[in-house]
């Protein structure tokens, strides 16, 4: 079986993924009760020497993020000609 990796919407799910998402534990992620969650932002902080980590579900919000971090409203960013942000993500603001 091939795993497709572009998208959560091309891979069927085989018996035992179904099986793994029926038996997963759930919680609210917005309230910290997400386990799942809440450790692999564990996982990802200690892996790059960091306090804390945080799950965002694309890398369109992750660079948005990243962006907002840095400027403040009515600022301008320059970005190289070819960023994927820019040509790919209605210029990421």
């Amino acid at each position: 079986m091939a795993i497709d990796l572009r998208s959560d919407t091309v891979t069927r799910p085989t018996d035992e993924m179904r099986r793994a998402m029926a038996a997963a534990q759930v919680g609210d992620d917005v309230y910290g009760e997400d386990m799942t969650i809440n450790e692999l932002e564990e996982k990802g902080a200690a892996l790059m020497g960091k306090e804390a980590g945080l799950f965002v579900t694309s890398g369109t919000m992750g660079n948005l993020l990243s962006v907002l971090t840095v400027c403040q409203r009515g600022d301008e960013i320059i970005m190289e000609e070819q960023m994927h942000m820019f040509w790919y993500e209605v210029a990421g603001i």
